[in-house]
C-alpha cells in the first residue's frame, strides 16, 4: 500500500477543501450550528468508517469537531484516507 509524503500528498489535498497534512496524516476541523449537528454528522460518519472499514481519529466538543486520518497498518497516509475525507465533506 502506498503511502504519501507531504509534497506527494499535496496534490491530492489540493482535490479537498480544509484538510492538512500533519504528521503523516491529514487532518480538518468542522464547526456546525449546535451540539446535535455536530452529532449527527459524526454518526454519519461512523457509518461511512464501517463501510469503507477505515475509521477516523476524532475529537468533539459542543459543535466542533477535529478529525484525523491516517493508515496505521500502512504507517502513514494512503489513498484509503483521501477517499474517506472525500466521503466526511460530502456528508458535511
Amino acid at each position: 500500500m502506498k503511502t504519501y509524503n507531504e509534497s506527494e500528498a499535496a496534490p491530492k489535498l489540493a482535490e479537498l477543501s480544509g484538510w492538512t497534512f500533519v504528521k503523516n496524516g491529514i487532518e480538518k476541523k468542522y464547526q456546525f450550528k449546535d451540539f446535535t449537528h455536530a452529532f449527527a454528522f459524526m454518526s454519519g460518519c461512523a457509518i461511512l468508517a464501517e463501510k469503507h472499514n477505515h475509521h477516523p481519529e476524532w475529537f468533539n466538543v459542543y459543535n466542533r469537531v477535529e478529525i484525523r486520518l491516517s493508515t496505521h497498518d500502512a504507517g502513514g497516509l494512503t489513498d484509503y484516507d483521501f477517499k474517506l475525507a472525500a466521503a466526511f465533506d460530502e456528508l458535511s
